[in-house]
């Protein structure tokens, strides 16, 4: 019997770019992205989550990995390459198996920018189904100049800005991880339902009874960094450039960073090349538990990225009561003043914005306060029932209907 769309009641098909890898037991897992526990949170409003991701079958689970598939959450595998070799058949391969995954689910959401949402979009229009975006990054950030050499970077980055606004023009629902930023960029239809949360909801342990008190003048003081190293775009070479400029001039500071990927070795060579390597450590992926451990021991953070969305990162740092720096990419002016961010990129910025703190105990301690209180924006209690109202609107929304042909969207901003 041929099945029809939205057949499977309560289940809802989710994509993912995040890479997972699948042990011969069938389990599934992660290393650097989300775990079974963030993708339960759509069980607010379905029974159950189909979960789209490119997988990998390898023998054992990686050093560090959480189980992703679980009680509630199916993983459903796609083609883990579609690199140029043998192109056309890995993309009717792709195709194929999408239209597989959300051909008898009630409801898709998809996390965008992404290709495999791109994808789904395509088929869910010829079907004339709705769909839901949760918006958690920025193509316009991601290809910013800086961020890759290729000759064809802009022509990409306009195409992605473009794409990503049809995308939101035209979905059923757009939830967005910025509370205005993205929103400007990426702007929802006419009838779109909008919301805004982040990729974050922080239990009251999270929290730190109160600010981080200054360091002292002419202590040691510590810089910490928790980002992943799958791509150049973090700026951890920014912040050991920095390093090295502080320690230079006179300014006892070491850097820890929490977080692992393929970019870490090059790294490591370029830490030994600064003649940092009594000064930097790298800790690797932790557990929660023990990430909030480092955070707790240090003294500022740091988070020099290129590109980011509304960094989960930098708000777990900000409810510790940490003083915190970055850069003015996505949502980051959202969470910090115009004094605590640097241009990307740019070492001697980060550096001195890093040294103007700890020359003033006040400016330090009034930062801290400033990012404990912001970060109590992002409580469970406050995120999680909004979240599940959008859900259940997607749920009930989400139901074949006719959608209007695609059509160019005029573009809100330059994309040089």
């Amino acid at each position: 019997m041929e099945r029809l769309p939205g057949s499977a009641t309560g289940v809802v098909a989710v994509t993912t770019e995040n890479r997972l890898q699948r042990t011969p037991d069938g389990a599934v897992w992660t290393v650097a992205g989300p775990a079974h526990s963030f993708w339960t949170r759509y069980l607010s409003a379905f029974e159950r989550v189909r979960l789209l991701a490119r997988v990998a079958d390898v023998s054992t689970p990686p050093a560090g990995a959480s189980r992703v598939d679980g009680l509630g959450v199916q993983v459903w595998p796609l083609p883990s390459d579609v690199g140029p070799t043998r192109y056309l058949p890995r993309r009717r391969a792709l195709r194929r198996a999408v239209r597989d995954a959300v051909d008898d689910v009630e409801a898709v959401v998809l996390r965008v920018p992404s290709p495999i949402a791109a994808v789904t979009i395509a088929i869910l229009r010829r079907q004339q189904r709705g769909y839901a975006v949760e918006v958690i990054g920025d193509p316009y950030d991601i290809a910013a100049p800086g961020t890759a050499d290729h000759p064809l970077r802009p022509l990409s980055r306009r195409r992605a800005v473009r794409k990503l606004r049809e995308q939101c023009h035209y979905a059923t629902g757009a939830a967005y991880v910025t509370e205005t930023h993205l929103q400007n960029r990426y702007p929802p239809g006419p009838h779109t339902v909008t919301v805004w949360y982040p990729s974050v909801d922080l239990r009251p342990d999270a929290f730190a009874t109160r600010p981080r008190p200054a360091p002292t003048p002419g202590d040691p003081v510590t810089l910490i960094c928790v980002a992943a190293l799958d791509e150049p775009d973090m700026g951890l070479d920014v912040a050991l450039v920095a390093v090295r400029r502080l320690v230079d001039t006179g300014t006892d500071v070491r850097l820890v960073h929490v977080g692992d990927g393929r970019f870490r070795p090059r790294l490591e060579r370029m830490t030994l090349q600064q003649g940092l390597s009594d000064r930097v450590t790298f800790t690797g992926n932790l557990p929660a538990t023990e990430v909030r451990a480092e955070l707790d021991a240090a003294d500022l953070f740091v988070l020099p990225s290129r590109t980011d969305d509304l960094s989960r990162a930098l708000i777990e740092a900000m409810a510790r009561g940490l003083p915190a720096i970055a850069t003015p990419v996505s949502g980051m002016p959202e969470l910090l003043s115009p004094d605590c961010l640097v241009p990307p990129g740019d070492p001697v910025a980060l550096a001195d914005a890093i040294r103007r703190l700890l020359d003033e105990p006040a400016l330090l301690a009034t930062a801290a306060e400033r990012n404990l209180a912001r970060s109590r924006d992002y409580r469970a209690e406050i995120l999680a029932p909004r979240r599940a109202a959008f859900y259940r609107t997607v749920r009930l929304a989400c139901r074949p209907a006719a959608v209007e042909p695609a059509s160019p969207v005029r573009e809100h901003a330059s994309a040089n």
